[in-house]
């Protein structure tokens, strides 16, 4: 038998909080697998069976990007989540900002269990 993965695609700015919310997701019982995507325009260029063996179209997916959603959902859909940033102009330091965001490991793990449910 099979067992279904959900597919959680970070860029790799995101990846440590996306790989506490893996960890943190694995823990509650539910297998996600991370893809690091530092470069979409090379993705995009990789044949169909490629790209298709990495985001399964019958899998659902959540993009983390420290910047504009709207880009990612071609590569998560309509039913998938993005954990983006919309708007500029915020000086702190880093990790603060990406508290203030939502960049944690536990507000993607929510967008995970949104898109799964």
């Amino acid at each position: 038998m099979i067992r279904q993965v959900r597919s959680l695609v970070p860029l790799l700015l995101g990846l440590a909080p996306a790989l506490a919310a893996q960890q943190q997701l694995a823990q509650a019982g539910v297998p996600v697998r991370l893809v690091s995507m530092p470069s979409s325009s090379v993705f995009d260029r990789q044949d169909a069976a490629y790209r298709n063996s990495v985001l399964p179209a019958q899998l659902p997916k959540v993009a983390v990007e420290a910047g504009v959603s709207d880009y990612w959902r071609k590569y998560v859909g309509l039913e998938g989540a993005v954990v983006g940033l919309d708007r500029f102009g915020e000086s702190a330091p880093a990790g603060d900002l990406f508290k203030h965001f939502g960049f944690t490991a536990e507000n993607i793990a929510r967008a995970v269990r949104s898109v799964i449910r």
